[in-house]
């Protein structure tokens, strides 16, 4: 059973599903090409600063949030599963070279299937303990990722 396949959590689990009218390539490319993720991935008016990913299992990434204050958030994280078109896996539990972070939060599954011409997007997004979920609904998990969706939407309407 692969990681998309498995049985939701509500207690540890939070999901975004929603159907893009573009299809999967369009939506894989954007979350994997650092000059696509800056312009859709945070939700106004807070951007991407600098984005590195190596889109391979086992590969690093480093994505900086940046608020409207100017303030930078690095996060860092590791791919656990790519394939194309269909499916990312990623974690902060570890950061460059297997390295375990200072504090593991979260194990993102992002999956693209095709849907007659348009795609069913979906972010899982497992976490460590029940109180991690909490704290990332607190923060805005649905709105956020929510208008960072309709940002990528936007987004791959033009490519």
């Amino acid at each position: 059973m692969n990681t998309s396949q498995q049985a939701f959590d509500p207690q540890r689990e939070l999901l975004l599903t929603r159907l893009i009218d573009a299809p999967r390539e369009k939506l894989f490319r954007a979350w994997t090409e650092p000059a696509l993720l800056r312009q859709w991935f945070t939700p106004r008016p807070w951007t991407v600063a600098h984005a590195e990913m190596d889109v391979r299992p086992g590969g690093s990434n480093l994505i900086v949030m940046r608020g409207p204050e100017g303030q930078e958030f690095p996060n860092r994280g590791i791919y656990l599963e790519v394939v194309p078109n269909q499916r990312l896996v990623f974690t902060d539990a570890y950061t460059a070279a297997w390295e375990p972070s200072e504090k593991p939060f979260m194990t993102a599954i992002i999956s693209f299937e095709a849907a007659g011409g348009q795609t069913r997007y979906t972010a899982r997004v497992r976490h460590w303990t029940v109180a991690d979920r909490e704290a990332h609904e607190a923060m805005g998990f649905h709105a956020g990722w929510g208008l960072a969706t309709d940002q990528l939407a936007e987004l791959v309407a033009t490519l």
